[in-house]
């Protein structure tokens, strides 16, 4: 006979993907999402789940929370800045997305995205993903940040101006956006400076990740200029997808050293984020993820 432990315990694993799906979008991080729910069913196991009306939103409720004390920590940490990081990679062979990767991008797509939540204010982040990505009302949301929901709305609209001008939404066309990538990295190969700052922007970001932190280069000059600097490389890209979008990951060998996500938008690349920290890769499953 099924006890109550294990029927409360199915009942949780029905909600751990949405779960998991709100700790990623909040901290960037898949091995601290994983961790955020399991304190989540920690914290159940020790609540008296009979007086709990609603579980899903009580669930949501405490992941946030939890989320919100790991982003005040982290912001308290005087190394905080030299430490910024690219948030960890969704990546998934070019063919598509597995279920469980649909879910935790819950219809957001690109890594540029959550570059961008990266940088705002705890706060900020818990209210714009809450209701812009998961449809808290705000009047809940107030109650997990603990502002009015007049400050919640303020926190949220503040966030979604960044994230609209900084995280521009990729083209709808995956194949479309293969098409600039890969003649991006053709012009690469070949050398053709001209042909690289034509597929790119003129306001092109590139962030750029590794064990010591992250570097920003922008303008379509100086990015190709960069681009022919590893184009030693080019001939080791596999594709992939990064959070959705197109993206590779670069791995001669069979060793992946290094990650690049990129952002098309109006049939240009407006932004691309790398990570070259092959540890950090591996323990992604950079390779096997795109094979």
């Amino acid at each position: 006979m099924i006890d109550e432990r294990d029927r409360l315990a199915a009942r949780f694993e029905d909600h751990r993907t949405h779960l998991k799906a709100v700790a990623y979008r909040m901290l960037g991080s898949l091995s601290e999402a994983d961790d955020a729910v399991q304190e989540t069913w920690l914290r159940l196991n020790r609540a008296d789940a009979g007086e709990i009306d609603n579980l899903g939103g009580w669930l949501t409720t405490v992941v946030s929370r939890i989320c919100l004390d790991l982003l005040r920590g982290r912001a308290a940490r005087p190394e905080a800045d030299a430490l910024e990081r690219i948030p960890d990679p969704l990546l998934a062979p070019a063919d598509g997305l597995d279920p469980e990767q649909e879910a935790l991008l819950a219809g957001e797509v690109g890594l540029a995205l959550q570059v961008v939540l990266e940088q705002l204010t705890p706060a900020e982040r818990l209210a714009y993903v809450l209701h812009d990505v998961f449809a808290m009302p705000f009047e809940q949301v107030a109650d997990v940040i603990e502002r009015s929901p007049a400050a919640t709305r303020q926190l949220a609209s503040r966030a979604r101006r960044r994230v609209r001008a900084e995280a521009p939404s990729p083209d709808a066309d995956l194949s479309a956006q293969r098409e600039v990538v890969d003649a991006f990295f053709a012009a690469a190969r070949e050398g053709d400076f001209d042909a690289l700052v034509a597929v790119l922007d003129p306001q092109i970001v590139l962030r750029a990740g590794d064990q010591r932190g992250t570097g920003v280069v922008r303008g379509a000059t100086t990015v190709a200029g960069r681009a022919l600097t590893f184009s030693r490389l080019a001939p080791h890209v596999i594709p992939a997808l990064v959070n959705g979008a197109v993206g590779v990951v670069v791995a001669p060998h069979g060793r992946a050293v290094s990650m690049m996500a990129f952002t098309v938008a109006g049939g240009r690349v407006v932004a691309i984020d790398a990570i070259a920290d092959p540890p950090r890769l591996a323990a992604l499953g950079a390779v096997a993820a795109v094979r």
